[in-house]
């Protein structure tokens, strides 16, 4: 951790997920990086619309202001060099975020500066960044485009929402499930329920969210934190107990059996959902932003 940063929730986020740069992405695509760099600098001065990470990142930000101290970094990290980089930076000027260190790659993967600049969380369109860095032991995620456009609310806490196993926690319980059915899973966690799991790639993030939530009145913060598992009673309990062993405190668990999470997350109000499975993933984007954890053996199929 860079001095200075000790106390800090330290973020780290894209430039593609920030703002939409889908238009001068496929200027990139269409007629190369001379074209690219070019369109850039024209268009320098126009202000880019928001990214799926906008307003997690404007809320994060946020709590800043509440604490009236900087508990809170965002670093920006872009295959962008400085040069075209500079319309990034125009925008964030115009949206007043405090986004002050920032690493533009020059078109090579930036994932290598989140170790660096000693980040808790990684947030990215680019799905093979976002690999890397969770190699790194970085909780990483690759942002979804939403399949619909959702209304933005005004609302009071920052709500984030997490898969267990392979997010939270280690993906032993889930490699059971894959090798050997339900029935042997629920036996082993039955059997398991006073072992605690290990941890998975978003422990460590869940444990600097919820030293932040220890800054703040218990009985009105302005962050909160889900735990939506398709776990069922009764391989819930190693899941309660696990949590105890950390020390963590989760706000809300849904324990839903196998159900789609979808509307589950809608009504709890996610401003955003992290989950290892792809076909999850999809089905909560239609409600909320959802990160997509490439971590596990359900993002491997050399394992399953």
């Amino acid at each position: 951790m860079p001095k200075g940063f000790e106390d800090k929730l330290v973020v780290a986020i894209s430039s593609r997920a920030l703002f939409n740069l889908d238009e001068s992405h496929r200027v990139f695509e269409q007629h190369g990086l001379d074209a690219y760099q070019q369109y850039q600098i024209e268009h320098e001065d126009e202000i880019l619309e928001t990214g799926e990470a906008f307003n997690i990142v404007e809320r994060l930000l946020q709590l800043n202001e509440l604490l009236d101290r900087a508990r809170v970094e965002v670093i920006l990290l872009s295959r962008n060099s400085a040069d075209t980089g500079l319309r990034v930076f125009n925008s964030i000027e115009h949206y007043g975020l405090d986004i002050r260190r920032a690493a533009f790659s020059g078109g090579e993967s930036p994932y290598r500066y989140v170790s660096a600049f000693g980040c808790h969380l990684f947030l990215s369109t680019h799905a093979e960044d976002v690999r890397r860095a969770l190699d790194n032991g970085i909780a990483a995620a690759t942002l979804l485009p939403r399949s619909r456009k959702l209304a933005n609310d005004p609302k009071r806490e920052l709500r984030f929402a997490f898969d267990g196993d392979a997010v939270l926690f280690s993906d032993e319980a889930e490699r059971v499930f894959k090798a050997k059915g339900l029935e042997a899973f629920t036996a082993s966690e039955v059997a398991s329920a006073n072992l605690p799991l290990s941890g998975g790639p978003f422990k460590p993030f869940l444990s600097a969210l919820n030293t932040l939530q220890k800054e703040f009145p218990s009985d009105a913060p302005p962050i909160r934190t889900a735990l939506v598992t398709a776990r069922s009673a009764p391989a819930h309990k190693r899941v309660i107990r696990t949590l105890r062993e950390w020390d963590i405190r989760i706000d809300e668990s849904l324990f839903l059996g196998g159900l789609e999470k979808g509307e589950f997350l809608r009504a709890y109000g996610a401003d955003v959902f992290f989950d290892d499975q792809p076909t999850h993933c999809e089905s909560a984007s239609e409600h909320v932003s959802t990160g997509h954890v490439p971590h596990g053996i359900a993002n491997n199929p050399e394992l399953q």
